[in-house]
Order: structure tokens, then C-alpha cells, then sequence
């Protein structure tokens, strides 16, 4: 069994995060210290920084602080003498690079689900011999349903909105105005475009929704697949 356990921000609100987040390395002093922190292995302290950078240390605790609100650190506690027990003081705030990973992308790409997708049906095909497109093929479809079931009842037309595909209705059909993995499909169009059309299968299926049947229709500026009304 394969378990996705990897956070992805989505829609509007996480973009707003992203953009945020990467606004706030804009300011000199709060890159440098950024920087700083990301070249130690170990937690760094304010007053580290601070002496390091020949900054004042209310200075860098401002700083510190702005980079964790953001996400872009991590606070832990420690006491850096390794005392325990009473008189060993109060532990240190300590920051150090954080585990989220921050991309902004406009239009919205989605090349690591891609790339998860393609590598475990590498990885499934190798297990069980199973065709590497089948494989993808299943993998796509049962992920779109889990995201489906993440959308908290949304309709189709504002999951897809949430999850970078552009929709809007034409002529009674859905019409996508951008791929996710647009790179990825103009070099490897059968391949990536197969996956997406699985992929919208599959939510498809996870909203119950019958009005909509995916078919493949490449069109240049679009996505390869639309939504056409089901039959």
C-alpha cells in the first residue's frame, strides 16, 4: 500500500500563504538571517544570529519571529548547556529551516502530484508486474476520488477551481483553461494527458456526479480534457 502524506496548500487561501510567505524573504535583513539559519545543521539562537550577523538582538528576534509566523521557520526549545533539572534555566528559543515546502506558480502547476503518480506506478508495475500505464491509469483515478472526498462537498466546477484547472462552462460543457501539468504534457502528451483524464475520472466518481462525462479533446491554450455533458 502506498500512503500520499505529503500537505498540499490549495486554492486562493494557499496561495495567499505562499505569496506571503516568499514577500517576506523581500526584506534584506530577514533574507540574510533566513539564509543564515539554513546553512546550520543544528537549531541556531537569536543571540547567535544576531552576534553573526552584527545585527542588534531585538533586531533578530523581530526578524526570527516574522520568518516563523510565515512558516518559514521552525521554533523548538532547548537548553543549549544540556542541564537538566531545577537551576538548569529557562530552554532557548531556537529556530531552524522548516519542514514546508513553498512554491508559487502562476497558472497553477501541479508537478509533484504528477511526479508522485508516475513514480509509484514505476514502483507498483516493478512489484507486481502490472503495466506501467495501467498502473498510472488506476493510481490517477484513485486519487482523484480522494480528492473528491477531500472537497467537503463542493461541487465539481469549484473542486477544480480549487485545484488549478481553470473551468468555465461552455455550451454546456466544462471546459478546462489550464493544465496542471502543462510542461509535462507537451513533452510526454499521451502519457500525462492519459493520467488527467483518469485523474478527472476518478472525481468524477467521487462526487457521484453523472451530469459530466471526461473526454479527451486537445486544444491549443487548453487542457487536453473537458467535461462534456453526459449522454
Amino acid at each position: 500500500m502506498f500512503v500520499d502524506d505529503t500537505e498540499e496548500v490549495r486554492g486562493a487561501e494557499g496561495l495567499t500563504e505562499s505569496v506571503s510567505a516568499v514577500a517576506a524573504l523581500d526584506e534584506p535583513t530577514r533574507r540574510r538571517l533566513y539564509d543564515y539559519v539554513v546553512r546550520h545543521p543544528e537549531p541556531v539562537g537569536r543571540d547567535e544570529a544576531a552576534a553573526a550577523l552584527g545585527l542588534a538582538r531585538q533586531t533578530a528576534a523581530f526578524h526570527l519571529d516574522r520568518l516563523a509566523d510565515e512558516s518559514l521557520l521552525d521554533v523548538v526549545y532547548a537548553r543549549r548547556s544540556g542541564r537538566t533539572g531545577p537551576g538548569a534555566g529557562r530552554p532557548a528559543k531556537l529556530y531552524r529551516r522548516s519542514a514546508r515546502q513553498i512554491a508559487v506558480s502562476l497558472p497553477d502547476r501541479r508537478y509533484e502530484l504528477a511526479g508522485r503518480l508516475l513514480a509509484r506506478a514505476v514502483e507498483e508495475s516493478d512489484a507486481t508486474g502490472e503495466p506501467v500505464r495501467d498502473a498510472l491509469h488506476r493510481n490517477a483515478r484513485e486519487r482523484g476520488a480522494r480528492l473528491a472526498a477531500e472537497g467537503g462537498g463542493e461541487d465539481v466546477f469549484r473542486l477544480l477551481e480549487r485545484h488549478g484547472f481553470e473551468p468555465r462552462r461552455e455550451d454546456g460543457a466544462v471546459v478546462l483553461g489550464n493544465c496542471p501539468f502543462h510542461a509535462l504534457a507537451r513533452a510526454h502528451t499521451r502519457t500525462v494527458c492519459g493520467m488527467n483524464l483518469h485523474l478527472l475520472s476518478g472525481v468524477l466518481e467521487g462526487l457521484g456526479e453523472t451530469g459530466f462525462e471526461p473526454r479527451l479533446a486537445p486544444e491549443p491554450g487548453r487542457c487536453c480534457v473537458r467535461l462534456e455533458p453526459a449522454a
